[in-house]
């Protein structure tokens, strides 16, 4: 549901959770890595091109959870950069998992989670010669329709919200210097669970993706 990336010269790493992950709407595991977004992505930018998956389920932007260990996308962020480093671009495709009902967000709370991201990804000086890396902050696919197993993952209440986050995602990528991409343009999830994508959907993703990343490098 939300991930991180690498590039040539540069490089990018992608932050998410269960969808970069890879995890399948039928509950069988994950998918190949070849079918998941950010390998077709990379694929589509071709030769000179690096990405690194930073997918986790259940990760969210910046809250802790009692049920599960090591979600905090905040707390991980920082040293996940520094590891990698020079990263060129962040990609953060975080929020889906803030809309479950343990959390109580609005779409709004749920942006400016991803808004310190934001922060936190150009304030590692992670970038070539110490400077801060580019981020493109993506907004997830909205959820829906819930089904009784995504229901029991917390997403009963998360439809609506889950529709408003790319217009609250827009608003914090332009005050805080990133770039915006809007996932649900070009994807939508598997009916199986209403959470996660589909083969066919990361293929969409991760397509539409490669021009999204290869814009940032343009002169």
């Amino acid at each position: 549901r939300d991930d991180w990336l690498r590039l040539v010269g540069s490089e990018m790493c992608i932050r998410d959770s269960s969808n970069t992950h890879g995890a399948k709407p039928d509950g069988s595991g994950r998918h190949p890595r070849d079918v998941r977004w950010p390998r077709v992505m990379e694929q589509a930018l071709g030769a000179g091109y690096e990405v690194i998956e930073e997918g986790l389920n259940g990760r969210c932007t910046v809250w802790d959870t009692p049920i599960e260990r090591g979600r905090n996308g905040l707390d991980y962020l920082y040293p996940c950069l520094l590891s990698h480093a020079p990263v060129d671009l962040v990609t953060i495709m975080l929020g889906t998992n803030d809309l479950k009902h343990i959390y109580g967000n609005t779409a709004a709370e749920i942006a400016c989670g991803a808004a310190r991201l934001i922060d936190e990804a150009k304030g590692t000086l992670a970038g070539p010669e110490d400077t801060p890396p580019k981020v493109v902050l993506v907004s997830p696919v909205p959820v829906g329709p819930i089904t009784a197993q995504s229901e029991m993952w917390g997403f009963g209440a998360a439809v609506e919200t889950s529709r408003r986050l790319a217009g609250m995602y827009e608003i914090v990528a332009a005050d805080h210097g990133a770039a915006f991409f809007d996932a649900g343009s070009v994807a939508e999830v598997d009916p199986n669970d209403g959470v996660h994508l589909g083969a066919q959907a990361c293929a969409d993703l991760g397509t539409a993706m490669a021009e999204v990343v290869r814009a940032q490098f343009e002169v």
